[in-house]
């Protein structure tokens, strides 16, 4: 036999070889359809209980036809079109929703009525899934959400600008994503109604963007959905009739609406051998269901009755390694374990083993113990100076060095060790705590001096905080008011950073006016108190006089843009003491106003700053109206009634035109006055602070004026501090609250 054909005869071989391994490997790969059923549809992987054809499919819901021509799935039931199949879920197009609007009003052309949408997908097994979806707006200044039906709960919004790029929409193609500035808003979705209600807004911006379209669009997509090209093609249509654009939605499946409990004892039930049943209830709509999977240890398709096969932990070459040398893998059903090659006992190999470790061990603890106090001193060292600078250290020195070049200094600043506010607060614990907020918590804490303090710890660390966190040092490091918060000083070394002020004994004003709902440790101490008209008349004096001073007197104008009661605090005489500077913004000297992100609460929020994202001095004015309204009603700002959509100032506007102001005054300050003219005069100067047009405002130094010639002028003057508290009397039942509002910002 010449070379030539032995070379031939061993290539055949090898073929032959080659081919018996590939059948073997394939006759072990994991089933994914029934027998003699088509698994796939062009690219895509056709799992059961989907089939295409009879007997194919689990049942009717799950059934799909596929288009030869250009390979489209889509089911049979409701014909949507099918892009992606998982074990959990799938995915499939629905279209944008287009809303019109008028472009010389930007009223919607269909009035305010919301948009109802209704998919095509097969009921009782499908959902669309709230944690693969997003809501996805397109339009220039627009406002959209999407809210339940049947509680008118919200349950997504966000909100889509265009700027400058509205009249280049090639600047949309570029955008990597839907970042609402850019023509396209995206948010997250807590949930998927049973029923979906859809609205879209424009909003009264300086631009009008939406002037250069014909209509906004809206939609639910999947997580991955790239809206550089469509929004781009929806910004930049021309005519009357928008267009209907489709994108990828995922929808949650499950098999049926019963529990594994009730499955098992049904015909249908779905999970085949060597599988699990698991219990789902769809985070979307809390449709109940089960789904299958495979047992620990097995691997394939749970819904086929052979479809689980078991995984051979010692075939793969990581397997083999599950096992300690001189032992040999030996797979089982679901499992394996490991078999000694050597079955003589290895007692002394094993106590020799064991008796090494322990030197070693010893050894290790002798060494530790003896660099244990550098080790911990150089880690502490170290964690204290990446807290600093996480906490914006590097940015308070910044500020102080400018502060100093400019020929002003920090006030009353100090920087504390951890270990001394950790002392005077014994470790932050419960008992010292004086309020809880959205932020973080107030701490009541003695220092060394034993002088008293507030400490304010935050929840979290992130930039923003950190941001608010050195602007409130700053800001109130500058001030020295009688009714204004002090600044002691901040410690920087912590985890969180910490915010050290004077202790302020007697409570918000909100407190004092609404009581408190989830009273803290500290607030079961001392009642509240009934404060009577003349007092509410001295507060809002003394609040107005403060934000005179941060308007007029400071050396750098101040902007507070978070007035409201919970932030003014009262000490032992009820004197008024303005707090939380988180929010505040200082103006240099030849401005008026500032273009920031709108900041602030609901209910106290100035409606033109909301608007146009102006900040002025009359965005104070507005909210010092409504704390204003809040002394003369003991009304809360927002009202905990679900069904009233009116907060106070609405309300306040709606009686005050009806001639039905007394109906509002508190019955504790009514009976004081022996005429209507003083809560008329205050309720005319509550009126002028909450017009609509700032412009038409007063000034606080106008308000503080005219609050100081209303008590002159009706001999309405306050005692003095120590026969202040005469007049006060405790609210009975009442408990002390000590709100953290007053420091930190309330959600």
């Amino acid at each position: 036999m010449t070379l030539l054909n032995q070379s031939t005869l061993v290539f055949l071989l090898l073929v032959v070889l080659l081919q018996q391994t590939q059948a073997v490997s394939a006759s072990r790969q994991p089933m994914v359809s029934k027998p003699g059923c088509r698994d796939k549809c062009g690219n895509l992987t056709i799992p059961y209980p989907f089939g295409i054809g009879i007997g194919c499919y689990f049942d009717k819901e799950f059934e799909i036809t596929c288009n030869d021509t250009n390979h489209s799935p889509a089911f049979i039931s409701s014909n949507p079109p099918i892009y992606y199949i998982s074990m959990d879920s799938i995915r499939t197009k629905i279209p944008f929703i287009p809303v019109f609007h008028n472009k010389s009003s930007g009223k919607n052309i269909d009035g305010d009525e919301p948009v109802w949408w209704e998919t095509s997908i097969p009921d009782g097994y499908f959902s669309i899934s709230a944690a693969e979806n997003k809501l996805i707006a397109v339009g220039c200044d627009i406002f959209a959400y999407v809210k339940d039906a049947d509680n008118e709960e919200i349950v997504s919004a966000c909100a889509s600008f265009c700027g400058t790029t509205a009249n280049n929409s090639n600047k949309f193609v570029s955008s990597s994503s839907c970042t609402g500035n850019n023509g396209c808003c995206q948010s997250a979705i807590s949930r998927i109604p049973n029923t979906q209600i859809f609205s879209v807004q424009t909003m009264n911006t300086r631009n009008a963007s939406w002037a250069k379209n014909n209509c906004s669009y809206l939609t639910i997509a999947h997580s991955g959905y790239n809206s550089n090209h469509t929004t781009s093609e929806l910004l930049s249509s021309k005519s009357r009739k928008c267009d209907y654009k489709e994108q990828e939605v995922a929808l949650d499946w499950v098999m049926g609406n019963k529990s594994c409990k009730q499955a098992m004892g049904s015909p249908k039930y779905a999970c085949g051998k060597n599988s699990e049943c698991v219990n789902v209830k769809s985070p979307s709509n809390g449709m109940d269901g089960y789904r299958c999977r495979c047992s620990h240890g097995y691997q394939g398709n749970p819904y086929l009755t052979n479809g689980c096969q078991d995984i051979n932990e010692c075939g793969s070459p990581n397997g083999r390694h599950n096992c300690p040398r001189n032992t040999s893998c030996v797979n089982t059903p679901g499992s394996f374990y490991c078999e000694p090659n050597n079955r003589r006992p290895m007692f002394v190999l094993q106590l020799c083993l064991g008796i090494a470790s322990a030197v070693v061990l010893m050894v290790l603890v002798a060494g530790c113990v003896l660099l244990h106090r550098q080790i911990r001193n150089r880690k502490e060292r170290k964690t204290k100076e990446k807290f600093f600078k996480r906490n914006g250290g590097l940015l308070l020195q910044k500020r102080i060095s400018i502060s100093a070049g400019s020929g002003r200094t920090l006030l009353h600043m100090k920087l504390f060790k951890k270990e001394e506010l950790e002392k005077a607060t014994d470790n932050f614990n419960e008992s010292r705590i004086l309020g809880k907020g959205g932020l973080g918590t107030v701490y009541k804490g003695m220092l060394s001096d034993g002088s008293i303090v507030a400490i304010k710890k935050s929840n979290v660390v992130d930039e923003d905080q950190v941001g608010q966190f050195v602007n409130e040092i700053s800001v109130l490091s500058q001030i020295n008011h009688r009714h204004i918060v002090k600044v002691l000083g901040c410690c920087l070394e912590t985890q969180v950073p910490l915010l050290v002020y004077e202790y302020i004994s007697n409570g918000t004003l909100s407190h004092h006016l609404h009581g408190s709902s989830r009273p803290s440790p500290s607030e079961s101490r001392t009642p509240t108190v009934t404060l009577s008209l003349e007092h509410r008349l001295r507060i809002a004096r003394e609040i107005a006089g403060a934000l005179s001073y941060l308007h007029s007197c400071a050396s750098t104008t101040i902007f507070h843009r978070d007035i409201k009661s919970s932030n003014i605090l009262l000490d032992e005489n009820c004197r008024a003491v303005v707090s939380d500077f988180g929010l505040s913004r200082l103006v240099p000297l030849e401005k008026t106003h500032l273009t920031t992100q709108v900041g602030g609460t609901f209910g106290y929020l100035d409606p033109e700053y909301f608007r146009s994202g102006q900040l002025n001095d009359k965005s104070d004015v507005y909210a010092f109206g409504v704390v204003l309204l809040e002394l003369l009603t003991s009304q809360r700002a927002i009202s905990s009634d679900a069904l009233s959509a009116e907060n106070l100032a609405m309300r306040f506007k709606s009686m005050f035109k009806q001639s039905r102001l007394l109906e509002m005054v508190d019955p504790e300050i009514a009976r004081e006055v022996e005429g209507q003219e003083m809560v008329s005069i205050v309720a005319k100067l509550a009126k002028r602070c909450l017009r609509s047009n700032a412009r038409n405002r007063p000034s606080m130094k106008e308000v503080a004026a005219e609050l100081d010639d209303l008590l002159v002028t009706r001999s309405y003057d306050m005692p003095h501090a120590d026969s202040f508290q005469e007049n006060i009397s405790p609210k009975s039942g009442s408990l002390y609250s000590y709100s953290s509002d007053s420091i930190i910002e309330e959600n």
